[in-house]
């Protein structure tokens, strides 16, 4: 590992870490998807479209993730007030607690933070890589 270049290491680590967040997601009965949108509707009821677009997906990926959210009582679909061509998906009780929960484990998981040691700075130089490489798009 030590000749891969620095891309294939993040990579190879993000598949680790994905691989052990999915299995602690699943006994929640959440995917990673599931948990981005929960995230996100966190802040407020949004449409498919919205939400598809905050979480960086198309729509048909959300419709798909929202279906099984409702499914598993995570998430309502309600018409929206202003345009009734349109639902306005919302988070449940169900869903925050179930969100509450999966941010806890994310935060007690000393898997990947006890190997960062300063996972502070760790996550600092991340969202600065995300950031410029968003903005390259």
């Amino acid at each position: 590992m030590a000749s891969w270049p620095t891309g294939r290491l993040l990579s190879a680590a993000a598949r680790l870490v994905e691989q052990r967040w999915n299995a602690r997601l699943e006994a929640l009965g959440l995917s990673h998807a599931g948990l981005i949108a929960l995230h996100t509707l966190r802040a407020g009821p949004l449409s498919q479209r919205e939400l598809a677009r905050q979480c960086q997906v198309t729509d048909q990926t959300m419709s798909r993730t929202l279906e099984r959210l409702s499914r598993s009582g995570f998430v309502t679909r309600v018409p929206d007030p202003l345009d009734g061509r349109r639902s306005l998906a919302s988070l449940t009780p169900a869903g925050v607690a179930t969100l509450d929960e999966a941010e806890q484990i994310a935060r007690d998981d000393t898997s990947v933070i006890g190997a960062l040691g300063d996972d502070v700075a760790f996550r600092r130089q991340l969202i600065h890589l995300i950031g410029h490489l968003t903005e390259g798009s």
